[in-house]
């Protein structure tokens, strides 16, 4: 369930009820000290089990000492479901992945909009490390966009991400901005503080330190059903000048026949309208599977190729279980799962994708945007194509690493059932470099998430 199906529920009447009868249900939930703490130690126990490398961005004691620091800090008889979740983060988040999370409580959040929750009602874009506003769903008219948040009910900004940042998995800061920007200000400031009966703001304008209080906003009508998710779902081709071709393929996720329908006939129109130039719009992606990436590239590809160069996994005694459970198991690639010993990491072999024939293939430049919100397999399809020398990517440093610890797979906490993601496979990108930085664009642009001004591709059309 994401963010964009929120929407949808508050659209349709029969969703709601469904969503309703879930989440009241969810709601109702309460756990026991004792069960919390058994679930506790589980996740540490399990993580350490299935985690392909737990301590890739942290170290065993510091992962240890936030434990115990978590578990100190357990001290009430009973949690509700959603209590449960961020104290789970809290560990989880400390492994410094952003593929290993306990997901966002959206039953939980949905429950709380439906029985007329409020938010706060700034969105920011951080820039230079600034809070910047970037959407004022307020009443308040004095606030505009670009003011930089000082402070919200006498806490500075900084401290305020502080107590944010361990409900956000991510290997480093700009990791955790881009999703913060993403997933909003309002919903994290609720996940970290819980429902406020006003704002106390202060913001910097023309250099002066300005104060006001600002009303709480619904959930529902003052926020949701105003605003545009960050990510960008949809499919989309045009023409622009300059005999150029712009496609966005949309997310690499659902139908995978649709989607190469999508692809297939968009480089029929592309390759009857003598395109010289093609633009592939990797920017506010959602990532999704290598076999989406795959086929788009395969109408750029001159030869056979991979996705990564080299792709591992770990198996585990969880991951066969779930795997007897949930998978194919005639598949060879649950297969290996199955057939390598618990906790053993090995190489996993893809077979090398084909290209599409000559005939229908683009052969003119090809230019790929990405942007700090170009999640997971759009960062990799992007440094693929990169890699293989079939594209230049254009626009600024992805929060994602094009190489991952991803592959994820899930499972439930014993007594209270919450779901964890975890990271059960490496993935090298194609040229086998390891920055330890995002994606680099080759042209550089900076993507600023203030307006709906495109500097991107603006400043691209101009350069081509």
């Amino acid at each position: 369930m994401s963010f964009y199906f929120i929407r949808k529920v508050c659209y349709r009447k029969n969703l709601v009820l469904v969503v309703l009868t879930i989440s009241q249900s969810v709601l109702a939930q309460q756990f026991s000290k004792a069960q919390i703490l058994s679930d506790l130690a589980y996740l540490k126990k399990s993580l350490k089990e299935t985690h392909f490398n737990l301590y890739a961005y942290t170290t065993n004691e510091a992962f240890n000492r936030n434990y115990h620091k978590v578990r100190q800090n357990i001290k009430k008889d009973s949690f509700t479901s959603l209590d449960a979740k961020k104290i789970f983060q809290q560990v989880v988040s400390a492994v410094n992945n952003g593929h290993t999370r306990v997901p966002f409580p959206i039953p939980e959040y949905i429950t709380y909009a439906q029985n007329g929750g409020t938010l706060f009602p700034l969105e920011v874009a951080i820039e230079d490390g600034n809070a910047l506003v970037r959407k004022n769903w307020s009443s308040n008219t004095n606030i505009t966009t670009g003011s930089e948040l000082l402070s919200i009910n006498g806490k500075h900004i900084k401290k305020v991400f502080e107590k944010v940042y361990p409900q956000i998995s991510a290997e480093r800061l700009y990791f955790k901005h881009a999703q913060l920007e993403n997933l909003s200000l309002p919903r994290f400031y609720w996940l970290a503080y819980g429902e406020q009966q006003s704002y106390e703001v202060e913001i910097l304008v023309d250099g002066q330190r300005l104060k006001y209080t600002l009303k709480p906003i619904n959930t529902i009508e003052d926020f949701e059903m105003k605003r545009d998710d960050i990510l960008k779902h949809d499919r989309h081709l045009s023409f622009l000048k300059k005999a150029t071709a712009y496609i966005r393929p949309g997310d690499f996720g659902g139908d995978l026949e649709l989607f190469k329908h999508f692809i297939d006939s968009s480089f029929i129109e592309i390759k009857n309208k003598n395109s010289e130039n093609l633009i592939v719009d990797l920017r506010n992606h959602s990532g999704g599977d290598d076999a989406f990436g795959d086929y788009l590239v395969s109408y750029i590809a001159d030869k056979p190729f991979k996705w990564a160069s080299r792709f591992q996994l770990k198996t585990s005694k969880a991951l066969k279980d779930h795997t007897r459970k949930h998978q194919d198991t005639i598949q060879a690639y649950w297969q290996s799962v199955l057939s390598h010993k618990d906790g053993e990491i090995y190489d996993y072999e893809f077979d090398n994708y084909r290209p599409q024939p000559s005939s229908k293939r683009f052969k003119g430049k090809v230019y790929v945007l990405v942007n700090r919100q170009s999640y997971s397999q759009s960062t990799v399809t992007a440094s693929q194509i990169k890699d293989y020398g079939w594209g230049t990517v254009v626009g600024e440093e992805t929060a994602e690493f094009p190489n991952l610890y991803a592959s994820i797979y899930s499972y439930n906490l014993p007594k209270t059932g919450i779901k964890v993601e975890v990271s059960k496979g490496k993935i090298e990108r194609v040229n086998g470099i390891d920055t330890g930085k995002g994606l680099m664009p080759e042209i550089e642009i900076k993507d600023h998430l203030l307006d709906d001004k495109d500097e991107i591709l603006e400043k691209l059309l101009n350069r081509i």
